[in-house]
């Protein structure tokens, strides 16, 4: 019996506006026409289901590949056109080794690529089980689908109309689309939320109405408490370093608070994140040149706000807090100056070198808070700190650091399976140093190279020894100028997935 299952990613629960992809999921068979896509594995023939194909059309695949020097190499691409009895055929290489979850996610994604903009009727996507390891399923290639499918046209008048964008039918015998529907389309609710936040602009989006967006986002859900410390609540819990940043704006900062608390006696993770909403650079103000982009400085907070969305709605059962640590960086009579001493929660007192190193400011008092409240297993932040880890590893890896080996393993780890690369770079007692003040305990900045440990350090001499905790600094990935499988050009929404993954291998019971 050959079931399907429909399923249709606008949800209410107040998702995205770009998620309305529809999906459908049924037995594997080969179509007897229409619009297919395929994987095809590296080789000098065709295999497997591309060589049945390839029968069914004379022969014509063998032709056309071997014209276009197509041999199924990972992430390549061939797209026929009228084909008897296919209207059309889409190949995309898989590589010559096992397929694994990513190799399919990456799949999605190229044929989301390919397709994504076509009207009308059906997309069936073939996914036979030939040489798939156990989680390379169809919901996995739908997942990479989605997520190749975000487009953020918001503030365009010409748009693309996705009520007419065609059902993709994914035809497999893994029986995954509840594995879809149930899980993964909320992880890609996770990305897309990082995403919109850091791609919108800073009129829109500010600290407040990041916060009105996010508790939107969280409507309905079981097991949250959201709660915003303001400006005086900032100033009451002597937050100096984060009301500093903040102060120089007329949008006031705020600490966003989300508690999604389903793991029962589990310890807690806390998630601190990074949220300047626009960042001029304050009174070391920055050069215009590529100015617009500090919109999506923010990246940190929305990545750690987007993990904890896909959490609470899949219903993980984990005890995870996000600190949106939200501010404009701005110059004015009433922004901080270089020179300035200011007095952090914690008690160690900060000389400002320069006022465009604020987020770790805002940090400093975000992990001390998050410490200090929650008493967590396991500290995590994750900001666009510094240029510095751009020039160091380019926008393939995003730089992990911090005094825990074993929690860098399983981060690593985490991230190898979610597809999302990190390189761990050095924290030792010399970056400690390096920040030691002439007027202060630290200072945050103008200590020379290495600049993303020296960040790293800052921000680590505000957590306890003794803390599990790790740094992310994703300033090289949050911005892709040229698109992944998995991620058009634009603000990636780097860090969800990979901590998504994070909570499954090592919180979820």
């Amino acid at each position: 019996m050959r079931v399907l299952i429909i399923l249709c990613a606008v949800l209410a629960l107040g998702v995205s506006a770009y998620a309305d992809q529809r999906f459908e999921f049924a037995n594997f068979e080969i179509p007897p026409s229409g619009r297919i896509v395929l994987p095809v594995a590296e080789g000098t023939a065709l295999q497997g289901i591309a060589a049945t194909i390839d029968k069914r059309a004379g022969g014509a695949l063998t032709l056309a590949a071997k014209e276009a020097s197509f041999t199924g190499e990972k992430d390549s691409t061939l797209t026929l056109y009228g084909v008897a009895p296919y209207s059309r055929i889409d190949l995309i290489g898989v590589g010559d080794a096992s397929i694994n979850r990513v190799v399919a996610e990456n799949f999605g994604g190229h044929a989301s690529t390919l397709l994504g903009t076509t009207e009308g009727g059906t997309v069936q996507v073939l996914w036979p089980d030939e040489n798939v390891d156990s989680e390379a399923t169809a919901a996995r290639v739908a997942f990479g689908y989605r997520l190749a499918n975000y487009k953020f046209d918001r503030h365009q008048k010409s748009k693309i109309n996705r009520d007419a964008l065609p059902v993709v039918r994914l035809l497999s015998n893994d029986n995954s689309g509840n594995q879809f529907e149930s899980d993964l389309t909320f992880v890609a609710d996770g990305v897309y939320l990082a995403r919109d936040m850091s791609s919108e602009p800073a009129n829109i989006i500010y600290p407040q109405s990041f916060v009105d967006r996010v508790k939107n986002q969280f409507k309905g859900l079981k097991n949250v408490r959201i709660r915003v410390l303001d400006e005086k609540d900032l100033q009451r819990l002597k937050m100096g370093a984060h009301w500093g940043v903040g102060k120089g704006s007329s949008r006031p900062p705020r600490l966003l608070i989300i508690e999604y608390m389903a793991g029962g006696n589990q310890p807690n993770v806390v998630l601190a994140g990074k949220g300047i909403t626009f960042d001029t650079g304050g009174i070391s103000l920055k050069k215009n040149d590529g100015m617009w982009m500090m919109k999506g400085d923010l990246g940190g907070a929305a990545v750690v706000t987007g993990t904890v969305l896909a959490a609470a709605r899949r219903g993980a059962p984990v005890n995870v807090i996000a600190l949106a640590a939200l501010a404009e960086n701005m110059p004015s009579g009433t922004a901080i100056r270089p020179g300035d001493v200011l007095t952090s929660m914690s008690g160690l007192t900060i000389e400002i070198s320069s006022t465009d190193a604020e987020g770790r400011l805002v940090l400093a008092d975000a992990v001390h808070y998050g410490q200090v409240t929650y008493k967590p297993g396991v500290l995590i932040d994750v900001a666009t700190l510094t240029g510095s880890v751009g020039r160091a590893l380019g926008d393939e890896y995003a730089g992990i650091f911090g005094r825990h080996d074993g929690l860098i393993e399983q981060l690593t780890a985490a991230s190898q399976a979610a597809g999302e690369n990190v390189w761990r770079l050095p924290l030792d007692d010399t970056h400690f140093k390096q920040i030691e003040a002439k007027y202060a305990d630290v200072v945050n900045g103008g200590v020379g190279n290495p600049g993303a440990s020296v960040g790293a350090a800052f921000i680590g001499s505000f957590v306890d020894e003794n803390q599990v905790w790790a740094h992310f600094d994703i300033a090289g990935v949050d911005y892709l100028e040229e698109p992944q499988p998995t991620v058009p050009k634009g603000y990636s929404g780097w860090g969800v997935r990979t901590l998504d993954e994070y909570l499954r291998q090592y919180h979820q019971n």
